[in-house]
């Protein structure tokens, strides 16, 4: 689908009246990383709508992330959205995905009928720094890893991997925080991180639970960064636990 000048590829699944959620991948990830989550949620009932976010996957590439702020991002969103005929969803995002859902769901809260993240980011921990050096090493010397990202992202693989690293790792970032802006949303919300995340301390999830009234944090013992595809069967039960009672209040 041609989203603001540029086509994004998307898939939807699960029954076509059935309550809207938006699936927005993690930094390196793709449609694919939510391989564990998309048939269990369609089968519970959800409309399911995943899609490769610019630069991504099946999506045209790009040159540059804007990050910290993903202001691109949540255009694309926003215009996706509409473009869908979809007027409210709820919204689950990982690490990237995750912080463009906060962003959203404080611009549009008339749109988001409920948001669980993970491994979201709100500000620069030290860890952060560390885990995006970690990958560097790792993106360098193992061939596996490598292929990984070329069989989520093709061709455009090694972009991927450059414009996240190069997009995160920046001095100038130090200062970015976005807690005074996660007040505004006003939806149920569930924070996810797993307790040993390798971006972040467990101290972050709370502090985002903190912003957002009536939030909940969920730190899951054990889990890092990769919880949606490592701990699934766990992470699975617990979102849709916190989906089907948003579901039934409404």
């Amino acid at each position: 689908m041609l989203v603001n000048g540029h086509e994004l590829n998307f898939i939807q699944n699960g029954p076509e009246n059935g309550p809207n959620i938006l699936l927005l991948h993690h930094g390196l990830g793709s449609i694919k990383a939510w391989r564990r989550q998309i048939p269990v949620l369609a089968e519970a009932g959800f409309r399911v709508t995943a899609y490769d976010r610019w630069g991504y996957g099946g999506s045209d590439g790009r040159t540059a992330l804007d990050l910290p702020t993903f202001a691109t991002d949540i255009d694309d969103l926003h215009s996706l959205l509409q473009q869908l005929g979809i007027t409210t969803a709820s919204l689950l995002g990982h690490s990237d995905g995750g912080t463009i859902a906060l962003y959203f769901s404080a611009q549009y809260p008339r749109q988001v009928t409920s948001l669980v993240t993970v491994a979201a980011h709100i500000y620069i921990e030290p860890e952060m720094e560390t885990g995006c050096l970690d990958i560097k090493n790792t993106y360098q010397a193992d061939e596996r890893f490598r292929r990984s990202l070329f069989d989520a992202h093709g061709d455009k693989y090694e972009s991927v991997f450059h414009n996240w690293y190069e997009g995160w790792y920046r001095q100038d970032f130090i200062g970015w925080d976005m807690r005074q802006v996660l007040g505004r949303i006003n939806c149920p919300s569930l924070i996810v991180q797993g307790e040993d995340d390798e971006y972040a301390t467990p101290r972050h999830a709370k502090d985002i639970a903190g912003a957002i009234p009536g939030a909940e944090a969920w730190i899951i013992p054990g889990a890092g960064h990769m919880l949606p595809l490592e701990n699934a069967e766990l992470f699975n039960a617990g979102i849709l636990r916190f989906l089907e009672k948003q579901t039934v209040s409404l």
